[in-house]
């Protein structure tokens, strides 16, 4: 991550001329959605007082003319809000990326590959759906990475009392998934996820960890703090030991203190998969608010800069291994 005197000065000397000729844009984006919505509404009373009031049929005839005005005006606010959205992603996302690595790859609209998504294993809930942006793909040093912001969600469907269908979707994870090089060919499956069953169960919670996840059994860990954050899973008790060291148990303990987000962990092949857990939507620019903000831009950087983070505190680039 840059510090916050590099990133005000790129904010100032070219990101805010970028924001600010990007605030016509979205000024009329937020007028045809307002337009939109007053056209709606309008339709809608149109017809409501037309079906109650047939000597106002005049009204329905407008309400025909509300809906093709409506479908018009759909297509030409989702026109433009598409092209203020490139506009952003290229003049100020790309702009906060190169700052913090000039050769790293930007990509606005991809993202972590499904294959990548399901080699994690951080997840066991097959999804339905499956949508993500924003993929970085780079190195620091030796350590080569992948990251970008995922949403993955299943569905289930019910009928109501007259038969209808209802499709609801639900969310497995959104946020950002990242998978780096381990420079270790590691042969068992270990697992590090949030801790939440001790917390809502407290002793009981204990006791449904210990019956582990799949084929995976319960890794207890010497760190306390450790433990009170994080459970851990391995096919291998020695090699997950082996993985965690005291010093990449004490960098994910200072990563979840400094994000303050659910964090998950898997060491898979000679990769670390990581996921954060974020449900606003990132990197997007703003609507009906001005997005001429030196916060955001702040907070784009710091979750950009997670994977720096990621590979510093766990000291991935000190090869002590080397694959087999």
């Amino acid at each position: 991550m840059k510090s916050k005197e590099e990133l005000r000065e790129l904010y100032e000397n070219e990101l805010k001329g970028h924001l600010n000729a990007l605030e016509v844009t979205r000024k009329s984006v937020r007028n045809k959605v307002g337009l939109l919505i007053l056209i709606f509404v309008i339709t809608l009373i149109c017809f409501l007082v037309a079906s109650e009031n047939p000597e106002f049929e005049y009204l329905f005839i407008l309400g025909v003319v509300g809906v093709i005005g409506f479908i018009a005006l759909i297509i030409s606010s989702s026109q433009a809000r598409k092209a203020y959205r490139i506009e952003f992603k290229l003049n100020v996302v790309k702009a906060i990326v190169g700052l913090i690595n000039q050769d790293w790859n930007y990509s606005p609209d991809g993202h972590i590959a499904p294959d990548d998504y399901r080699r994690g294993k951080l997840f066991s809930k097959q999804y339905d759906r499956y949508k993500g942006d924003d993929l970085v793909t780079g190195a620091i040093e030796k350590t080569d990475f992948q990251i970008s912001e995922l949403h993955t969600e299943y569905k289930t469907e019910t009928r109501d009392s007259k038969g209808n269908r209802k499709t609801t979707w639900h969310t497995i994870f959104k946020g950002l998934y990242a998978h780096l090089d381990f420079n270790k060919e590691i042969k068992g499956e270990t697992l590090v996820m949030p801790d939440t069953a001790e917390k809502l169960f407290g002793s009981f919670g204990k006791k449904l960890q210990s019956w582990g996840s799949g084929s995976r059994d319960l890794v207890n860990m010497e760190n306390v703090e450790f433990e009170k954050l994080f459970v851990v899973y391995g096919t291998d008790q020695i090699e997950a030991r082996y993985i965690l060291t005291p010093t990449i148990m004490e960098a994910m303990i200072r990563i979840v203190k400094v994000y303050g987000k659910q964090v998950y962990f898997s060491f898979i092949g000679s990769r670390v998969y990581f996921a954060i857990s974020i449900q606003e939507d990132l990197f997007e620019p703003r609507i009906f608010s001005s997005g001429v903000r030196f916060e955001d831009v702040e907070k784009m950087n710091q979750h950009f800069g997670i994977i720096e983070t990621l590979i510093h505190e766990m000291n991935l680039n000190t090869r002590i291994w080397t694959k087999d």
